[in-house]
């Protein structure tokens, strides 16, 4: 029986067993990083094998997750372009409440 190392949820596809997503891994295999280094920065991928997996997901099924990435792209520009602007600093401090815990 073949091990399935990714998984789709919430609309979203991870590293199965982890809360890595496919993106997170994929961007740092385009940039080079060795599977190794990948597990270093993402270490609840837990082993190498995860890693290998999927890159070689990512590997057969490059087109469709070329247009994954590309949708998910597109939502995150959507979500910057309509999401109301932060707060500026001063207006963070003069807003801030204290906790009834530190109130005096």
């Amino acid at each position: 029986m073949a091990k399935e190392y990714i998984e789709e949820r919430s609309q979203g596809l991870y590293v199965a067993g982890t809360r890595v997503s496919l993106a997170s891994v994929v961007v740092q295999f385009r940039q080079g990083a060795s599977p190794e280094t990948i597990l270093q920065n993402f270490p609840s991928l837990v082993s190498l094998e995860n890693v290998y997996g999927a890159a070689a997901y990512y590997l057969a099924n490059q087109s469709e997750v070329d247009q994954y990435l590309k949708a998910q792209e597109l939502k995150w520009a959507e979500f910057r372009n309509t999401a109301d602007p932060p707060p500026s600093r001063g207006a963070r401090v003069e807003g801030y409440v204290k906790p009834q815990s530190e109130i005096r």
